[in-house]
């Protein structure tokens, strides 16, 4: 099997809990840092699959590598390759697919609830999960559902919290978390979360029974990457 190609924008923003994943299923993958440079890949042909991570830029940036990953984006979609995108990631996959990304009406920081959608793609992609989950998010900006493609998800102060299209799954929200990367990002960007309101969490609320909220998150992440993997792989 080819590797799973991960495309990392920041270096706080890496596989996360994505990556043991993968390992736990002895899945090859291959990190490439555009933070540190590395080129975006000219073709999808030697990846099983592709996958953006988050990042604090925007979409809408001048950036050199941005052109090229929706490129890439939608020569994989072309192709019927897997496609996973994690927050910016998601923007990416929907700005590649002819949605656009703006301003969400509050930043969402924090962990806070989404909901299923009540179609068939939602019936499909999020089996096996509660109808209702708590998910963690950091995003100013959100993503439009590009035309074809079905929305699965949305939460209170977001209403596009994860789209699919095919074998493409686009999240805002994050299920890649580990309990080391909520308190690095909450360092990180301390200055944000020092004006917490109702859609931005104190660092008491972020880190508030923690490893047991990052135990159900990663649980309900499995259920989502499984299905995302599936025309690759059975687990």
């Amino acid at each position: 099997m080819k590797p799973i190609c991960i495309l990392r924008h920041v270096a706080a923003e890496g596989p996360g809990y994505f990556g043991t994943f993968l390992k736990r299923h002895h899945l090859p993958f291959q990190v490439i840092h555009l933070d540190l440079g590395e080129p975006v890949p000219a073709t999808p042909e030697d990846c099983a699959a592709l996958v953006f991570m988050g990042g604090p830029m925007s979409v809408n940036d001048d950036i050199p590598w941005i052109g090229p990953a929706l490129a890439l984006i939608r020569r994989a979609v072309a192709i019927e390759m897997p496609v996973l995108g994690h927050c910016l990631g998601g923007q990416l996959i929907s700005k590649a697919l002819g949605g656009t990304v703006r301003p969400n009406p509050v930043k969402e920081l924090g962990w806070f609830e989404v909901r299923q959608a009540r179609n068939p793609a939602a019936a499909d992609w999020l089996a096996g999960l509660p109808p209702s989950f708590t998910a963690f998010h950091w995003h100013g900006e959100t993503f439009t559902i590009p035309e074809g493609a079905s929305n699965i998800l949305s939460s209170r102060h977001c209403p596009h919290q994860a789209f699919v299209m095919g074998n493409t799954l686009a999240m805002q929200c994050h299920v890649e978390m580990t309990a080391d990367m909520v308190m690095d990002w909450a360092r990180l960007h301390a200055d944000e979360i020092a004006h917490a309101g109702d859609s931005i969490q104190t660092l008491e609320q972020l880190s508030q029974d923690l490893e047991q909220r990052i135990a159900t998150l990663q649980s309900h992440a499995d259920a989502l990457y499984k299905r995302w993997l599936r025309p690759l792989v059975k687990l």
